[in-house]
């Protein structure tokens, strides 16, 4: 059994107050018993205002809330998952990068967003993420965290069950889903898609999501949800920023899919023939 904690977090466009947000979440997951935090997707700057994000997004080695988290896991010796971070990559672009970070501080980890969201929604919002960000190469399975075989994910990745089937082929026991998902998609979709992701897979989801009214003018849904196998619900953050607990057992897994065991059965889908 191992004891996890999520931060539900509502980032700003101020890095200084974003990592000191994320350590005082660190300080506390320790305070509580955790063996791991998890945060949200872009837990360092979220700022849809590219000019002005500009400025402060870095390589990963100057990123100030990488460095903070780093340091604040190895005083508690805890591990951490940084749902992600926008850090500056090669040719300009920025990577919206995950990390996993061990007991002693030591990046174990990253995971580079696959799927962008480009689209415009009714509500009138335009999200154009290619024209900022590249999209990642390959799919991620992190061994050895207090949660086993953890996978990782971005958001966006949620809509693509394929990457989660992957994941779970390639042993994950739990799959992280940070996310900052807007209200309207998150009212009709979160809960539901990342309950079918852990009933297909068979697996624990842990989504540490963003909420509120940002600095930035975007609304985020929040309601960072813990899931396992069967689909059942173990926590569910609401609507306000913190730190909830949440436990995590991994005998789970083998129980439910020898109920149904899915993933086992899984073939190969042949060409599809059109008639």
């Amino acid at each position: 059994m191992a004891r996890i904690a999520l931060f539900q977090s509502r980032t700003g466009i101020d890095p200084a107050a974003n990592a000191a947000a994320l350590v005082a979440a660190i300080d506390e997951a320790a305070a509580g018993g955790a063996a791991m935090l998890f945060t949200p997707e872009m837990s360092g700057l979220l700022d849809r205002d590219a000019k002005r994000a500009a400025a402060s997004i870095q390589p990963p080695e100057e990123d100030q809330a990488l460095a903070a988290c780093r340091a604040a896991a190895k005083v508690h010796g805890l591990w951490l998952h940084i749902g992600s971070l926008a850090v500056r990559g090669e040719g300009g672009k920025v990577a919206n990068r995950g990390f996993v970070i061990d007991a002693a501080g030591e990046i174990r980890a990253t995971y580079d967003k696959i799927h962008l969201f480009d689209v415009d929604l009714p509500s009138g919002e335009s999200w154009r993420e290619s024209s900022v960000y590249s999209a990642g190469a390959g799919a991620v399975v992190v061994e050895g965290t207090p949660v086993g075989a953890l996978g990782l994910t971005i958001c966006y990745d949620l809509r693509f069950p394929a990457l989660f089937a992957a994941l779970a082929e390639a042993g994950a026991q739990v799959i992280a889903v940070p996310a900052a998902f807007t209200v309207p998609t998150g009212k009709a979709h979160w809960e539901v898609l990342l309950r079918a992701r852990a009933i297909e897979a068979g697996l624990f989801v842990v989504a540490a999501a963003q909420h509120g009214s940002h600095d930035d003018g975007r609304h985020t849904y929040g309601h960072s949800l813990v899931i396992d196998p069967w689909g059942e619900v173990l926590l569910d953050a609401g609507e306000a920023s913190g730190v909830e607990f949440a436990e995590i057992d991994l005998a789970r897994i083998d129980e439910v899919r020898a109920r149904v065991p899915a993933l086992a059965h899984r073939r190969p889908i042949p060409a599809v023939a059109r008639r």
